[in-house]
C-alpha cells in the first residue's frame, strides 16, 4: 500500500511547488476543467449521463410493485400475495399500466407504491393481444410517468429496466435497445417489440423500459428463455400502450379494424410489374359474411396496396388494417392471377369478433 501511495503523495507536492512558482497555472487549470465540462455536457446530450441516478429518481416513483391473489386455494405458511409483477403509473387519478398476464386471473391486487403506500386496484379494462391491462387505484399524489419517444429511440442507445424481480422489491437494470420492431416471437397476437439486453426478470414485467433520461419508451413484458440464449428481453413500446390505454380509458376494450382474412407474406418474382412493388400478402383464409368476403375479396388474392401504399412491411400492413376506425372505409389493390382489382372495404370492429 505504501508504494502506491507515495508516488500520489509526491505528485500533489509537485503540483504545489509548481502552484506556488506560477498562481497562473491555476487558472489555467481551472479554465481546462471547465472547457472540459462543457464539452461533457454536450456529449450527455447524445450518450446519456455516466450515472444514471436522475433518470431513476425521476422514473422510479411512477413504478409499482403489483402483488396479486388468484383464485387458489393457499396452503399453511404461504403468503397469498405472491409477487406477479410491476406497474406503471400512466396519470396523476390513479391509472395504471401492467401485462396482461400479471393480473389474469387475479382475485385480488394489492398495489405497492415506491413511497410505501398501498391500495387495492380495480381492472378497467384487458387487451390479451397485446398483453397490456389497465388498472386504478384511488389515492392521492401520484406521480405519472413522462412518456418518451420509443420511435425516437435508436439501437444502442442506453435503457433502464425498473421492475420488481422474484418480489424482492423495486430493482433497475441496464442495457441498450438491441433491436426494434421485432415480431414474430408468437408472444403475443400483436407484435412490434423493442429488444434489450437490460434483464427484465420474472416480477419485472409490467414495469418500465425507460430512456438515459427517465423516460417512457416501453412496458416490459418478456424475457428469451429456454433457449440457451441470455440478454434477450422485450418491451411493448410507449406509444402503442398508450394508443392501448386510451381505448379502454374510453370505450373499456381496444377498438381494432377487422377484414375477417388471415393472410402471409408472399414475395413478387420478376413478372410481376415493379409498379406494384416488391411483396404482399396472400389470403389464405377468409370469413364468409366478413368485410373483406362481402366486397369481393376471394382466396388466394394478394393484397399488394393498402390505401394506396406498396406492401413494405407485413406487421405494419398488419397495423394499418387494426388502426382504420371500424366503420370506416379501407382501400385494397388486390391481384387475382393477371388483373388487378381495387376494393373498397367498411372495416368490421376485431373486439365483437371474439
Amino acid at each position: 500500500m505504501s508504494f502506491i501511495v507515495k508516488p500520489v503523495l509526491l505528485g500533489l507536492g509537485v503540483a504545489a511547488i509548481l502552484l506556488f512558482i506560477d498562481p497562473q497555472l491555476g487558472s489555467y487549470s481551472q479554465s481546462t476543467s471547465t472547457d472540459t465540462m462543457t464539452i461533457d455536457q454536450s456529449r450527455n446530450q447524445w450518450s446519456g449521463p455516466v450515472s444514471y441516478a436522475s433518470a431513476v429518481s425521476r422514473a422510479a416513483p411512477s413504478v409499482v410493485n403489483i402483488y396479486t391473489e388468484k383464485g387458489l386455494s393457499s396452503t399453511i405458511n404461504t403468503d397469498p400475495r405472491v409477487s406477479l409483477g410491476s406497474g406503471v403509473i400512466m396519470q396523476a387519478d390513479g391509472i395504471i399500466l401492467t401485462n396482461h398476464h400479471v393480473i389474469d386471473q387475479a382475485r385480488s391486487i394489492l398495489i405497492l407504491l415506491h413511497d410505501g403506500r398501498q391500495a387495492r386496484a380495480d381492472i378497467i379494462g384487458t387487451d390479451p393481444e397485446m398483453d397490456l391491462a389497465v388498472l386504478k387505484i384511488d389515492l392521492p399524489n401520484l406521480v405519472p410517468i413522462n412518456v418518451g419517444e420509443p420511435e425516437q429511440a435508436r439501437i444502442g442507445d442506453v435503457v433502464l429496466a425498473i421492475g420488481n424481480p422474484s418480489g424482492i422489491g423495486q430493482s433497475v437494470t441496464q442495457g441498450i435497445i438491441s433491436a426494434k420492431a421485432r415480431n414474430g416471437l408468437r408472444l403475443n397476437e400483436f407484435e412490434n417489440f423493442i429488444q434489450t439486453d437490460a434483464d427484465i426478470n420474472e416480477g419485472s414485467s409490467g414495469g418500465a423500459l425507460v430512456d438515459a433520461f427517465g423516460n417512457l419508451l416501453g412496458i416490459n413484458t418478456a424475457t428469451l428463455s429456454g433457449t440457451g440464449a441470455s440478454g434477450i428481453s422485450f418491451a411493448i413500446p410507449a406509444d402503442a400502450a398508450v394508443e392501448v390505454l386510451a381505448d379502454i380509458l374510453r370505450y373499456g376494450r381496444p377498438v381494432r379494424g377487422w377484414l375477417g382474412i388471415s393472410a402471409v407474406p408472399v414475395l413478387f418474382n420478376d413478372k410481376v410489374p415493379k409498379t406494384l412493388g416488391s411483396q404482399g400478402f396472400q389470403i389464405s383464409d377468409i370469413i364468409n359474411g366478413g368485410p373483406a368476403a362481402e366486397a369481393g375479396v376471394k382466396l388466394g388474392d394478394v393484397i399488394f396496396k393498402i390505401n394506396n401504399s406498396t406492401i413494405k412491411d407485413f406487421d405494419k400492413s398488419v397495423k394499418q388494417i387494426t388502426d382504420v376506425v371500424p366503420g370506416q372505409p379501407l382501400n385494397l389493390d388486390v391481384l387475382r392471377q393477371d388483373r388487378v382489382i381495387q376494393f373498397r372495404i367498411i372495416a368490421g370492429d376485431r373486439g365483437l369478433q371474439k
